[in-house]
Formats: structure tokens, sequence, C-alpha cells
């Protein structure tokens, strides 16, 4: 029974590779380079399962790369499908998450010729084992000050899904960032549990959001679009963590501040030119504003009018210092 289950499942994931995108637009799959993904939750999350679907599609354009995907991974098959994948013959697979870590560890020393990363965690293993990382901290403390400069309320939320390592430095380094701004200032961290309770999300929020809460930010995947309903719906504010929201939720526009934007593409693109040209090495390839092009802030849009000139200048001269290293986030941990 089980060699059936096995068998079936196999089966299953093959199907889902096919209509997930194991050819690359045009249908060619003679292309040598190979990358696929594990994601844990839906492409048009609006934030992290979004940002590594736009890595992939940035790898075909830009490496060529034949690519492929599976779109909510469950736990139990991490595995199954990180082994389906090598042995299809990818030569990079993501697992877009810290919690793909041990999975890949296990799978990856049978597979030598592929490349393993497992993105927003420290895991490594030789030869083929790496890890990619964004400062979340800093990516926070930049968003708790600009919501800190916009909260006529001052009391300001993020809101987590699980509370995993990058989704909790994330919340630390908002409240760090609302402090740094206002000492004062009522800065709440909240852990829903879930990266799919879209409902929970938005009930978390709106609650926040009776008590005085003006500005609140969602980082929970899929579940983190009910923080956006419940701001949108009771003309408050939020802002977009990873990609920029404000393309992603086309209907909510009025609510959206602005977005710290991860160019997950761009750090990709770099571990995977060390895979081709033979220089990888399994570490821990860590990215922040300091990296040109790979962290930044979108523009305000027309949120840019809520803002003074004296705190617009606040802003930009914290991004500034993020940037050049002149503010050093390690110290407000």
């Amino acid at each position: 029974m089980k060699k059936i289950l096995t068998v079936l499942s196999f089966l299953v994931i093959s199907a889902a590779l096919s209509a997930s995108g194991a050819q690359d637009a045009a249908g060619d799959s003679s292309s040598s380079l190979k990358v696929a993904a594990l994601l844990p939750g839906p492409i048009n999350d609006g934030g992290w399962n979004t940002s590594m679907y736009e890595s992939l599609k940035h790898q075909e354009e830009v490496l060529g790369a034949e690519i492929a995907y599976t779109e909510n991974t469950p736990e139990s098959d991490y595995e199954e499908i990180f082994r389906t994948y090598a042995e299809s013959g990818f030569t990079v697979i993501f697992g877009h998450g810290f919690q793909f870590g041990e999975a890949a560890k296990k799978v990856a020393p049978n597979y030598p010729d592929t490349v393993f990363i497992v993105n927003s965690s420290t895991f490594t293993q030789e030869p083929n084992l790496g890890s990619f990382l964004v400062n979340d901290f800093e990516c926070g403390f930049a968003q708790g000050a600009i919501a800190a400069l916009t909260s006529e309320s001052d009391l300001v939320a993020f809101i987590g899904g699980v509370e995993i390592p990058p989704i909790a430095a994330q919340g630390a380094g908002f409240v760090a960032g609302a402090k740094y701004i206002n000492p004062d200032i009522d800065a709440r961290l909240i852990m829903t549990g879930s990266f799919t309770d879209i409902a929970r999300a938005k009930e978390v929020a709106s609650s926040l959001i009776e008590e005085g809460a003006d500005v609140l930010i969602g980082d929970a995947n899929e579940a983190g679009l009910g923080v956006v309903e419940a701001a949108e719906e009771a003309g408050v504010y939020t802002m977009g963590c990873s990609s920029d929201l404000y393309e992603a939720a086309p209907d909510m526009k009025d609510a959206i501040l602005a977005s710290v934007v991860e160019d997950t593409a761009r750090g990709h693109e770099l571990i995977i030119r060390d895979v081709m040209s033979g220089n990888f090495v399994p570490k821990n390839y860590l990215i922040g504003f300091k990296d040109e092009g790979a962290v930044t802030l979108t523009s305000f849009r027309d949120k840019e009018s809520l803002y003074t000139a004296e705190e617009m200048e606040t802003i930009m001269g914290i991004i500034e210092g993020l940037s050049d290293g002149s503010i050093d986030v390690e110290q407000y941990k």
C-alpha cells in the first residue's frame, strides 16, 4: 500500500509541476538551466510568495531558465517534492521559507549535482545547500519608523502569521523602528498563528483599529491580505512587505502608503550565476538596503501629501542611513 501511495503521490506532484510552469513560456524544455521552487502559499498573495514567483519569472527572462514551482506546499510533502524536482534534473531548487530547511538538509545529500537554497534562513550544509536571507529586522525597522511618522493615534501594529524567525525578526524591527521615531508610541507585535487564515488576520486588525490603531503592517503571506482589507474598510493605512502591495492589491490602494520591496530576484540571480560558473559556495547570502537595488522603499505615490517636507526628509534619511550603515540596527535589537 505504501508503495502504491508513493507512486500516486509522484504522479500527482508531476502533474502539478506541469500545470504550474515546468516548461518555460514558449514550451521549450531544452534549457540546461532549470530552476524550481517550493512555496508555502499562493503566488498571488501580494507578498512573500509573489516575490518568489516574480523571481522565477526573472530567472526565466534574464537567464533563460526553465522554471517550475509548487504552490501551497503541504509540510508533509516537502521532502517528496524536493526529490521530484531533483530527479527531474533541476539545477537549483529553492525552498521559499525557513520551514523548508530540515527537509532540504535531508534530501540534498542524495542529489550532489543539484543546489538547494532555503530562503529566509541561515541553513547551510556541504556541499550543495545554501541559504538566502533578507535583513528582516532592518526591513521592519524602516516600516516601523514610517508607521510612527504617519500615525496620529500613536498606536501602530505589526501582524505576523506563524512565529518563525524571519517574521519574528521583522516584527521586532517594526517595534524598534517605531520607537526610534517616538519612544512613547504604542507599537504592538501580534502573531495570528496562520499564513492562510485571511479572516483571522482581518479580525485581529479590525480589533486593533477599534482600539485606535491607524497604521497596521501584515506580514503573514496570504493571510496578510486580511490586514489590507481591514485597513481599506476602516480608512487607515498599511504597507507592503516583500513586494509592491500597491501593484498587487489594486482594489485597496487607498490604504497603502508604500512598500518595502525585497528584490528576491536580484539576490537569487547572483546565487544562480555562481552555480552556473562553478563558483557556488554553500553559505548564507544576506541582503539589505546596503545592497543597491536589493531592498528598496517604493514611492509613496498619492500618499506623499500625508507628510510634511521635514517628515519626508526624515524618512529618506532613515533609508539612506540604513543603506550607508550610519544607522546600525544591531544596537536596537
